[in-house]
């Protein structure tokens, strides 16, 4: 696992139920035993966009393909995690390194 794959993460849900496995981006590989993948989610509820903060992602962008996204969706730098690395079940892709760089901008803007 590296930064810019697509990952699955279960996620607990709203009302209880058991996890659902939710896509996510890693931002990073964090140091220590605990929580060592720094990740934000992703998800297809466009209406929470935050412009010029999450990142879109649709079907006509390049990397698209090699994502492993289904679905339009929204890489919400709002919802940032950091996980363990054994919660994660498995890769589904990974988006283009110039959109990892972007994301990761946002996060640490000039001073």
């Amino acid at each position: 696992m590296k930064p810019g794959d697509v990952v699955l993460l279960p996620v607990p849900q709203i009302g209880g139920g058991p996890p659902k496995l939710r896509p996510a981006l890693v931002l990073s590989l964090l140091p220590g035993a605990y929580q060592n993948v720094l990740i934000c989610g992703i998800s297809t509820q466009l209406h929470h966009l935050e412009p010029d903060w999450d990142e879109l992602v649709t079907l006509g962008d390049a990397d698209f393909a090699a994502s492993g996204l289904h679905r339009a969706s929204a890489i919400r730098l709002s919802y940032l995690c950091a996980a363990d690395s054994a919660a994660i079940a498995g890769s589904i892709g990974a988006v283009d390194p110039t959109r990892l760089r972007r994301l990761l901008d946002r996060l640490t803007p000039p001073a």
